[in-house]
């Protein structure tokens, strides 16, 4: 699979970049405008997801690829992940969040469109996460737990989004200046990535969130 995914290399490692929350949730940002409690929702499964990646990396302490293997004998591309921290694929579960969170969000109604639905952003997730092992960071068994783990993390957040009222301050338009604020620091954090790897996907997340923060600043100055 890393022979045959690597033979890509630029489209590798854009897509790998992908599983920083960074970078994949600036493209679900505009959310907060339209959807605010579904950003909760995403709010919450990253910390969970954040906490537990690293307490199954501790515990687990599986060797990266480059460890086992010599650097001959496959394709590294973009940075040499080292160490013991291959399984679970932390960049996997944060897709598979994103993902599932989406799936459930904007199911349709119709059964024929819901079987294509899922089927459309299922195979989404994979094409994504399959990246980590293009780019010669993990094993696929890596990147399938981690997808499962982001599965149940998803659903987990939801019901605790649907069971509480933990989310009810996004509703309120005095929050929304922190929100701007919080943007645009985002942005700049991206910059700063843009400035570390000149790659095409950072340039269409930091115009993601350019377009949400003019958004809300529009209607901010409108109220």
């Amino acid at each position: 699979m890393n022979s045959i995914l690597s033979e890509i290399p630029n489209i590798q490692i854009n897509l790998t970049q992908l599983g920083n929350p960074l970078i994949l949730f600036s493209f679900l940002t505009v959310f907060i405008i339209y959807t605010p409690r579904f950003w909760i929702t995403i709010l919450i499964s990253t910390i969970i997801s954040a906490i537990l990646s690293v307490i199954l990396k501790e515990l687990i302490d599986v060797p990266r690829p480059s460890v086992l293997f010599n650097h001959d004998s496959f394709v590294i591309i973009g940075e040499i992940h080292s160490g013991y921290a291959s399984l679970p694929s932390g960049h996997s579960m944060t897709v598979f969040t994103a993902i599932t969170l989406l799936l459930f969000a904007f199911m349709p109604k119709d059964f024929n469109s819901k079987i294509a639905w899922v089927i459309f952003v299922v195979m989404l997730g994979v094409f994504l996460v399959i990246s980590r092992i293009g780019v010669g960071a993990h094993f696929p068994l890596d990147v399938v737990i981690g997808s499962s783990i982001g599965y149940m993390i998803a659903l987990l957040a939801i019901v605790i989004t649907n069971k509480t009222k933990c989310g009810a301050w996004i509703d309120y338009k005095k929050y929304h200046i922190i929100i701007m604020v919080l943007l645009a620091l985002w942005g700049c954090a991206i910059v700063n990535e843009i400035l570390a790897a000149n790659l095409f996907v950072l340039y269409c997340a930091l115009f993601s969130l350019i377009i949400t923060l003019y958004l809300m600043i529009k209607s901010h100055v409108k109220k």
